[in-house]
């Protein structure tokens, strides 16, 4: 094997080119992986046109990506769960084990945590990366490895489904179709919810959610959403809300559709970080408030979700690039938010 591989690098704003890098080394407890599928986040986006979100900021060059499967081609020597010839899934954040919150089960919460493409962290748009034996897992052969690269966003809806004790008899509304709306829908779908909800603004959205299993569609832009959930409802309010969007109307609209005593978990980050809502209205209605950081512990399920039919993550990807266009890919994702619902980069030839 060549020692060299091809890296998408990020060397300014809205501008990533293909350069030469060095193929990295295994450790001991490491895995070296060939990069098959990389899915395109948010976040990515996001550093791609800012150059930072919040506190984390971007020093150039940098390597974006974090949503990704490969093939193993080297094993550290300490490792013995793995093979060369294993497809896995790399869940991309590395914690310390005896962190406070590592122990009490709570480890992507542990302040020290490494995650892909978040600044001082390179990503995966590379043709190789080391990992973490155990934070690699492998994939059934029914399991695609570009679905392994969607079980990262999936398993951003599965927490916010767990973390809103989503269960059967269930009615609950999504705001916000981007792909993590998607991957809460699917979620919500397969714990047994019995009627899912969607709004968002772009039709073309709301059409992927329809195609996907969301049960009433909605575009507040078009209709008056609490008039529509109240007629779906018998006028009681839905008893679970996943907000995804970050946008503040949205929010407060699902408090407003919300039934007493019911469960509303938020996902979506606002631009500011910021948002103002009735809380006075939440007191009356004695709302649980829930909130997501990325997930924990959501591999093992996503991956028996997705071999065992329950989740189709497959038609979460509405367009795939090859390596050598991940410029167009970026460009295309940004300037078409509405068309593209979720691209991944095809990194291996093979």
């Amino acid at each position: 094997m060549s020692k060299k591989m091809k890296a998408a690098v990020m060397e300014k704003l809205l501008k990533v080119e293909l350069k030469d890098k060095e193929i990295p080394i295994e450790r001991d407890h490491e895995l070296l992986i060939k990069v098959d599928y990389v899915g395109i986040c948010g976040s990515d986006l996001h550093y791609y046109e800012h150059g930072r979100i919040g506190n984390f900021i971007v020093e150039f060059p940098f390597i974006l990506g974090h949503e990704v499967a490969g093939t193993v081609v080297s094993v550290g020597k300490d490792v013995t769960t793995h093979k060369v010839g294993d497809r896995v899934a790399l869940e991309p954040q590395i914690t310390n084990p005896d962190s406070e919150f590592s122990k009490r089960g709570l480890y992507n919460l542990d302040e020290s945590v490494e995650f892909f493409a978040t600044p001082p962290i390179e990503g995966a748009f590379q043709e190789y990366v080391t990992h973490p034996a155990n934070l690699c897992f492998k994939l059934p052969d029914n399991v695609s490895t570009l679905e392994g690269a969607m079980i990262e966003p999936l398993s951003v809806g599965l927490h916010a489904a767990s973390q809103g004790e989503a269960k059967i008899g269930q009615i609950a509304l999504i705001t916000g179709t981007g792909c993590i709306g998607l991957t809460a829908l699917l979620s919500l779908k397969a714990m047994g919810v019995s009627t899912v909800i969607v709004s968002d603004l772009s039709d073309t959205r709301l059409e992927k959610a329809k195609e996907l299993g969301a049960d009433y569609c909605i575009n507040p832009s078009k209709v008056d959403i609490h008039e529509e959930i109240m007629k779906l409802t018998e006028n009681k309010g839905v008893d679970l809300g996943i907000e995804t969007s970050g946008n503040e109307r949205a929010a407060r609209q699902l408090i407003e559709n919300a039934k007493k005593g019911s469960t509303i978990v938020f996902v979506g980050y606002s631009a500011d970080g910021e948002m103002t809502l009735p809380i006075g209205m939440a007191l009356d209605k004695e709302l649980t408030f829930k909130t997501v950081f990325r997930y924990r512990n959501t591999y093992p399920t996503a991956i028996k979700a997705i071999s065992s039919g329950k989740i189709n993550v497959k038609n979460l990807v509405t367009d795939i690039y090859e390596f050598e266009d991940i410029q167009k890919c970026l460009q295309d994702s940004l300037n078409d938010r509405d068309k593209i619902v979720k691209a991944a980069v095809k990194i291996s030839k093979e």
